[in-house]
């Protein structure tokens, strides 16, 4: 590990100014679990590092059942993972954060730090994407505001500029009726990439048709994908098993995977079709459970 100069600012504003004054040289720690080895294996070689763990808020985990919940840039994928709130109303992204590393990681990898690496095969970033997730980016120029979905530009690339933080994440609020799924597929389920994952959002309507949906699928192109020609696949209609059929292959069309060690290109594809087909019967269920408790019914 190169030598590098270390800071643990007590504000926000202050590690803002040493970020900018880094010009370029510095790198965040937050949980560390990618930085560290990459420092040590010469991957990175900061000549700052600035910890945010002294600075007020960055820990903050806050639902509100009007605004949604309020992840701090802290907040680690083993919080996530057990908190009731992310397992009744995030259901995607909790399971997301059961499938990310080894338990020991998850206790000090952050969701925040797992975003801006900008990995095609993250776990958290589909089920983010389908949820509408926001960033709170902070800045020398000032406090700004991303959509997850547009934030990655390429494998490990963002639109965070050299002096910019991203300080919270803002999930919106589930509206009723609505079943949430993450499906990964890897040669095993923990302390592995993504050879395919496949994260849906979807709300039904009153009269029982698709409101709306996401599906977004990671591993398959240079950032998570949404795939918009099969969200139309099903948005309007009845959801039959036709229907989430056409939609999951229109999934598997939309794809761009290339292929390596973990899979075919034409592999990828068919694992597309078949896992957003399951995360689309697996979001059904949970919101036509969702439509029955509010009506009282009993499935």
């Amino acid at each position: 590990m190169m030598p590098f100069d270390y800071f643990d600012p007590r504000t926000l504003d202050e590690a803002v100014a040493l970020l900018h004054a880094a010009d370029g040289q510095a790198s965040l720690l937050a949980g560390g679990t990618d930085l560290l080895v990459q420092m040590r294996e010469h991957v990175r070689r900061p000549a700052r590092v600035i910890d945010l763990k002294k600075i007020p808020g960055m820990d903050d985990f806050v639902y509100d059942a009007k605004d949604g919940l309020l992840l701090g840039a802290l907040v680690t994928t083993r919080q996530v993972e057990t908190s009731p709130v992310t397992l009744r109303h995030y259901a995607g992204l909790a399971k997301a954060a059961t499938d990310f590393a080894s338990i020991q990681v998850r206790h000090r990898a952050t969701v925040a730090g797992n975003v801006c690496r900008a990995s095609p095969s993250a776990d958290t970033l589909p089920p983010l994407i389908a949820d509408g997730a926001v960033l709170r980016i902070r800045g020398s120029a000032g406090e700004r505001r991303c959509a997850v979905q547009d934030f990655c530009t390429g494998p490990g690339r963002t639109t965070l500029a050299p002096d910019e933080i991203v300080t919270h994440i803002e999930i919106p609020p589930p509206p009723p009726r609505t079943g949430k799924a993450y499906i990964k597929h890897g040669r095993r389920a923990q302390m592995e990439l993504a050879t395919v994952g496949a994260a849906v959002r979807l709300t039904l309507a009153g009269d029982g048709r698709v409101a709306d949906l996401a599906i977004v699928l990671a591993a398959v192109a240079p950032t998570p994908l949404r795939a918009v020609q099969a969200e139309a696949e099903l948005r309007g209609w009845a959801p039959t098993p036709q229907r989430l059929a056409e939609a999951a292959q229109a999934a598997s069309d939309e794809s761009r995977p290339i292929g390596d060690v973990r899979g075919s290109a034409d592999y990828r594809r068919e694992m597309v079709r078949v896992l957003t087909r399951r995360a689309l019967e697996q979001a059904l269920q949970q919101a036509t459970q969702g439509a029955c408790e509010d009506t009282g019914a009993h499935a």
